[in-house]
């Protein structure tokens, strides 16, 4: 399929900066993914849509506060390091801006010399292998040091950084947050739960890898980077009794989904208690095999993520509800309102 395909229009004035005062508040489009109908809700009525006995999948990562700044020892430069992906004990891939004189050996210090690294390695598009330095824990010398690191399209600074965590947050790990979850206030998850309808979690530490523009024409040629999942014994019971009783398996988010796909695609349509990591990519003509619906909020042109809700819902249904939501200015991105396929 040709990368133009999924291409639309936004203007830049709905890319959503800043949070909603109250999560539940954001506008939810409703779209049948069979008949492409559209409906207009509020995000706190989602339980209108959902029945007894379907199964809700959330995904419980947590944004690491993963943006340091910090300065070169040898000349006192400022510099920038995203961290990506923990490799062994205190080495770390990592993004560093700007990366071209951050050589092989070098060092760099953050928090008055509170935090220390040393680039061990140089690889492609700015990426460096630190191994870092510290007293006492790493995790809360980071919350200390470390600032969220938002997407590039988001130019607001956030006031309350838990907003872009989801309230459900518990395995440190992701790059970003799985958005879809900011909708859910506490409170809703518990009106949820006392109508029948089963919670689940599972982890996926989000990438940038997963946000990476697609630069091929043909999108069957474009690469996804890895991430890490992990599913407990008690939610691959969970599904797979929902699944026996009848009831709907709803992801929410593309991370909720792609973790649920790679495992049951690995199982016959089951699911097992597992973890390992993943580079599945879907986009039209994938076959579905541990989903009925999903929750997710509106994505960037030509992105996996527009791609991987075509090939749930239909790409002409799915660009046609984008039309709809440009026009009657719905919120995108990270802090946008939501959409429900179902």
């Amino acid at each position: 399929m040709k990368l133009e395909q999924f291409d639309f229009e936004l203007p830049e004035e709905l890319i959503a900066q800043v949070p909603l005062e109250n999560r539940s508040s954001s506008r939810l489009m409703v779209l049948d993914k069979e008949t492409g109908k559209i409906s207009h809700e509020t995000f706190h009525n989602l339980i209108a849509f959902l029945r007894k006995g379907d199964c809700l999948v959330l995904n419980d990562t947590k944004v690491l506060p993963a943006r340091l700044f910090g300065l070169k020892v040898d000349t006192g430069a400022k510099v920038e390091v995203l961290l990506l992906k923990q490799l062994n004990g205190d080495q770390w891939e990592t993004l560093v801006k700007p990366a071209k004189r951050l050589k092989k050996g070098m060092t760099l210090t953050f928090g008055d010399g509170q935090l220390k690294a040393v680039c061990l390695d140089e690889l492609e598009h700015g990426g460096r292998i630190l191994e870092f330095q510290y007293e006492g824990i790493f995790y809360e010398v980071l919350d200390q040091l470390g600032k969220m690191p938002l997407p590039p399209y988001i130019k607001t600074q956030l006031e309350d950084q838990d907003r872009y965590q989801t309230v459900y947050a518990k395995e440190r790990g992701s790059a970003a947050a799985p958005t879809a979850g900011l909708h859910f206030t506490e409170d809703l998850l518990k009106q949820i739960q006392d109508q029948g309808i089963r919670v689940a979690y599972i982890t996926l530490h989000v990438g940038l890898g997963t946000f990476r523009p697609v630069n091929v024409d043909e999108i069957e040629e474009h690469d996804m980077h890895s991430e890490f999942y992990r599913m407990s014994k008690e939610t691959a019971d969970l599904l797979n009794q929902t699944r026996e009783e009848g009831g709907r398996i709803i992801s929410v988010g593309t991370t909720s989904t792609r973790t649920l796909e790679t495992i049951a695609s690995s199982h016959q349509g089951h699911f097992v208690e597992t973890n390992g990591w993943t580079d599945i990519f879907i986009y039209p003509g994938y076959e579905f095999k541990a989903i009925d619906g999903m929750i997710t909020n509106f994505h960037l042109p030509k992105s996996t993520l527009i791609m991987l809700v075509s090939a749930l819902a239909g790409r002409e249904h799915v660009l046609y509800a984008y039309k709809e939501a440009v026009r009657e200015k719905y919120r995108f991105f990270s802090f946008g309102d939501a959409m429900l396929l179902i």
